[in-house]
């Protein structure tokens, strides 16, 4: 193949690990052409329906992201669905390089008695119905007045904050309007979030703690028996600032006297607590069953045999994400992973698949900031420029055009950059008159046909 063309080089995924990889690509020596894919019909992945919405310092972040696509050099296709509107062999005859950055959208599992039965959920799934994700129900069962979210991250925060916030408190916010609807209706007056180890083990960032302590007419309620420092929490708090403000905050929360705690709604934090069984009758979720731990010394703990049952008539894990497997792409089941080596793609014998790469958490597993994701993009691109050095055009079909002839015979609605800032532009217009910054919108088709100019 000619190298007088430009390389040309496919991201997979949209959202911030697939975009930083895309600008870090640019702005390297080599000539290249960068098509940027996503299959929802609008970029920027969790940071668009994976962040609650009353976060709008976080949602600050598609400020940056957005800045990255309008500048020119990255061309968005959004609305294509790898595996389903084109497949690995395909990319090849267009691309020189595909990289993938599909990250982590499922919930991970919890394997506890009675986890499936109903009224019991994904964290994940939860807030893509809050957010406004075109691919989940537009209603979500609120009938719950007493709910149990396991797990001591910051998803759980969020969680249990949409469940016990007045939907009034919320209408600054994006939040869709069948959101709204479901939230009025919601009889909730206590949400119980469960963490397996003792205060200094949390993985809740101090500011979203201290926020939670803040949302109108909701109390946090503590337990003093539930907070234990064993030598490892001493280090822990002594080696990080972060778990010495995360430990001050829930200690303060203490010496709260209980007979000024007068709200209409309350979030229980409840430490040395693992979650041992879903309790159900007639299929549905009608209790938790907890087991007392015990720390160990060292920050980690241990069951100790002393078993406590809260009744609750809903149970969402937020335990973590974890990773999808792609369609002809190699998969670490037990990570959650495309397996991979510091970001190139690797086979069941370890070798490097040629022109394959992965870059965020579908790389590294669901953990770290976006700080983390940058670093994880630099890594994947610097192989990749390694990779291409000598020749490594190597698709026969290089120019910019034939893959859009080739996804317009597939009937594929490709939405563009250009096209969905008209679906940007609509958002921002709906929550104008309503002094909100946008009103988001939900059904797949409806976004299509604003961003083509149909609507």
């Amino acid at each position: 193949m000619s190298s007088s063309r430009p390389l040309r080089v496919a991201i997979v995924g949209a959202g911030p690990a697939g975009i930083y990889a895309a600008d870090i690509l640019s702005k390297t020596d080599l000539d290249v052409s960068i098509d940027l894919f996503e299959r929802l019909p609008a970029p920027f992945g969790l940071v668009r329906y994976g962040v609650a919405p009353d976060h709008p310092r976080i949602k600050g972040i598609i400020g940056a992201l957005h800045k990255v696509l309008s500048k020119g050099d990255v061309r968005l296709l959004a609305n294509v669905n790898y595996g389903v509107d084109l497949k690995l062999e395909d990319l090849r005859q267009y691309y020189d390089a595909v990289i993938f950055s599909t990250g982590a959208i499922r919930d991970a599992d919890l394997t506890i008695p009675g986890i499936d039965l109903d009224g019991s959920y994904g964290a994940a799934d939860f807030v893509s119905w809050f957010d406004g994700h075109p691919d989940v129900p537009r209603t979500w069962p609120l009938e719950a007045q007493e709910v149990a979210v396991l797990g001591a991250g910051n998803v759980a925060l969020d969680v249990a904050r949409i469940l016990a916030k007045h939907p009034k408190d919320l209408m600054s916010t994006e939040i869709p309007a069948n959101v709204q609807a479901g939230l009025e209706a919601s009889p909730v007056t206590d949400v119980h979030v469960f963490a397996r180890r003792g205060p200094a083990q949390v993985k809740f960032s101090p500011l979203e703690l201290r926020e939670l302590g803040h949302v109108p007419d909701v109390d946090i309620v503590v337990y003093p028996e539930d907070y234990d420092f064993d030598e490892g929490s001493m280090a822990a708090i002594e080696a990080t600032n972060q778990t010495k403000q995360v430990v001050k905050t829930l200690t303060d929360w203490t010496l709260v006297d209980p007979s000024q705690q007068t709200a209409s709604r309350r979030i229980h934090l409840h430490f040395l607590q693992a979650p041992a069984e879903v309790l159900g009758e007639d299929g549905k979720v009608v209790g938790l069953r907890t087991e007392r731990t015990a720390l160990q010394g060292d920050g980690t703990v241990k069951g100790t045999g002393e078993f406590h049952d809260w009744p609750v008539q809903a149970v969402y894990r937020a335990v973590g994400y974890f990773g999808s497997p792609l369609p002809e792409i190699p998969f670490d089941d037990l990570k959650g992973v495309i397996s991979n080596r510091e970001g190139r793609v690797v086979d069941l014998d370890g070798e490097h698949l040629p022109g394959v790469y992965a870059t965020g958490w579908i790389k590294r597993g669901p953990v770290g900031l976006i700080g983390h994701t940058k670093s994880d993009a630099s890594e994947t691109v610097r192989h990749l420029v390694e990779d291409v050095a000598d020749d490594g055009r190597t698709a026969p079909h290089g120019e910019p055009q034939q893959i859009l002839d080739f996804l317009a015979e597939r009937g594929v609605d490709v939405v563009t950059w250009d096209e969905f800032s008209l679906l940007d532009a609509h958002e921002l217009s709906l929550g104008e008159p309503h002094g909100r910054e946008r009103i988001k919108v939900v059904p797949r088709e409806e976004m299509i046909d604003i961003a083509k100019g149909r609507a």
